[in-house]
């Protein structure tokens, strides 16, 4: 056997293999004998069916396929060997479709593939290389707001005879009009933007009624849902005059703060007053705060490295892989897809070298860890009381990490966290406090 390649450019080359009989016909006659062990035909005893007999009848089928993985094999190995950074996958060279061989297991095959390679660069990131890193605080505002919400979550339901704001009425919605929408329903007074609309709705009682301009009112995504329509026939109301009738008025009383409460948000006695509870709501919400410094952190270095690495790639081998590998795409959408697809591939061979360079590892125990944050997250998410063991969250991510396309994805999502902590170690960051509101402010 003979394997070779040649570059074309500096992202382009072929590689030709050329196969002998010698080469190929262990493995055809290996195959054959397999089938014939399995073979079920008539005439024969199951196991006994020749071994000439399967070569005769199946033995082009059989080459074939032998030919195909025999030569996929030894180029997955040369490329290996060989440190080739590949992009995508060889692709046949299309006139080879046409060579013409006889298929009597004594042809010398010659085949050749198209394979795109990842172009060079140097890893923009050095120690000179700075970047702000925030520490957001939170403000009194939105402490005050993080407890309220809190109070509110574990907070009871009480019907007081008379509204005030921030209530929810339930009653009974009517057009005014011919025919028009009558539903019942429920009416949350915080979400009504125009303030004499909310003060009107204060001091009502059961069966009081009112009329409200429901356009001014809510928002159209509000008001479809209010009145159970479409958005589209809410924003086409040709009249927007309402009377509300009041059939019951609900209120939601912030829980008190004792000792029930706090032990209902944290383990039992680790909260016992008022400022540890404070204290504990900052901790929560600057610890949030520190995944929005964390993102835009990287989002910064990956604008950086995407901005200080000029590469070009093999965009029409790129576009010929991506149709061979995506049958359905037609023209328009692979046009329009290429460029983030360009995007992410750079990015994607960025952090490989910076993996490759520095020697780092996505080792299994952290792709199990990241699944177990990530279910336990999401259990929270619907059950701020429910705290799952460690054998379960096991449990949950051994069964998500038998799903192949979640497991790559957790793979992936491993290796950015890892070149993202290698980065502000090998990087300079200077340290800025800033507000929430200042922060957001920011990319504006």
């Amino acid at each position: 056997m003979n394997i070779s390649h040649h570059k074309l450019d500096d992202v382009n080359a072929n590689i030709k293999v050329e196969l002998t009989p010698e080469d190929y016909n262990p493995s055809v006659d290996k195959a054959i004998k397999e089938q014939a062990k399995k073979a079920k035909l008539p005439g024969f005893r199951p196991g006994l069916v020749p071994t000439a007999h399967i070569r005769r009848t199946y033995g082009k089928a059989i080459l074939l396929d032998e030919i195909n993985r025999v030569v996929n094999d030894k180029i997955t190995a040369y490329i290996g060997e060989n440190k080739l950074e590949v992009l995508g996958q060889p692709l046949p060279v299309e006139s080879d479709t046409d060579a013409n061989y006889n298929w009597d297991f004594k042809d010398t095959f010659s085949f050749n593939y198209e394979i795109g390679i990842a172009p060079e660069f140097e890893i923009p990131f050095t120690k000179e290389t700075a970047f702000t890193s925030y520490a957001i605080k939170a403000d009194e505002a939105t402490l005050a707001e993080r407890v309220k919400n809190l109070r509110r979550s574990y907070g009871k339901m009480t019907n007081p005879e008379v509204s005030e704001e921030g209530d929810v009425i339930y009653g009974t919605l009517t057009q005014e009009k011919e025919e028009g929408i009558e539903k019942t329903t429920s009416i949350r007074t915080d979400i009504i933007e125009d303030a004499k609309i909310k003060k009107s709705l204060a001091g009502l009682k059961k069966d009081d009624t009112v009329k409200i301009d429901v356009k001014k009112a809510f928002t159209v995504a509000d008001l479809g849902r209010i009145l159970g329509v479409s958005e589209e026939e809410a924003a086409a109301l040709d009249v927007t005059k309402f009377t509300l009738e009041v059939k019951n008025v609900n209120r939601l009383e912030e829980s008190d703060l004792n000792q029930e409460f706090f032990d209902k948000l944290f383990p039992a006695g680790e909260v016992t007053t008022e400022e540890d509870f404070n204290a504990k709501v900052k901790e929560e919400v600057e610890n949030l705060f520190q995944q929005n410094a964390d993102q835009k952190l990287r989002n910064d270095m990956y604008s950086f490295g995407m901005d200080k690495v000029k590469v070009t790639f093999p965009e029409t081998f790129l576009k010929k892989w991506l149709k061979s590998t995506n049958p359905n795409i037609n023209e328009q959408e692979l046009e329009e897809g290429f460029a983030d697809f360009l995007s992410n591939l750079k990015w994607t061979i960025i952090e490989n070298r910076i993996v490759t360079a520095n020697n780092l590892e996505v080792k299994y125990d952290e792709v199990v860890n990241l699944a177990k944050e990530r279910i336990y997250a999401q259990i929270k998410m619907y059950n701020i009381n429910d705290e799952p063991t460690d054998e379960q969250l096991n449990q949950f991510a051994m069964q998500l990490l038998q799903d192949r396309e979640q497991a790559n994805r957790l793979f992936e999502e491993s290796k950015a966290l890892k070149v993202f902590d290698y980065l502000k170690e090998n990087v300079t960051l200077n340290s800025q406090d800033i507000n929430f509101v200042d922060f957001e402010k920011l990319d504006k």
